[in-house]
């Protein structure tokens, strides 16, 4: 039979093993770019939409479904019986009302969560500009 061919990557002189650290990683966590990889040291003052424009479209959404199934819901027992839409109304009203509920929720609860980010974020750049000082003296 013939030898396999090893990918390039695979390709690392094997006497060092500092240069197996070196390699890039290539995995989907590097390749994210997540908020959590802000520094603490950058200092741009952020307004209050970048802060909480998320929940805010969040809330707007869910204020909207919920609206829309509250619409729905309200024709489908205005209606007749006799109509075959219905029974289908009366089943996706209720659905549309459940989601947009929970979004509109979702949305509310993170708006105290980012406030409490933000002030954890600012005790945390104090004391680090406080060790900075102490330690550099």
């Amino acid at each position: 039979m013939t030898m396999e061919v090893l990918p390039k990557t695979l390709e690392v002189d094997e006497k060092s093993p500092e240069s197996k650290d070196l390699l890039p990683s290539q995995t989907a966590s590097s390749l994210c770019i997540s908020s959590r990889s802000e520094s603490v040291w950058t200092t741009t003052p952020r307004s209050n939409w970048e802060i909480y424009h998320k929940p805010i479209i969040i809330m707007s959404v869910g204020a909207a479904i919920l609206l829309f199934g509250v619409a729905i819901t309200c024709v489908a027992y205005i209606l007749e019986e006799k109509h075959t839409v219905v029974p289908v109304l009366k089943m996706i009203g209720p659905a549309f009302l459940s989601l947009g509920l929970m979004m509109l929720v979702c949305g509310l609860v993170w708006v105290p969560i980012i406030k409490k980010k933000q002030k954890q974020r600012q005790k945390s750049s104090f004391f680090q500009s406080l060790k900075f000082f102490l330690l550099n003296r």
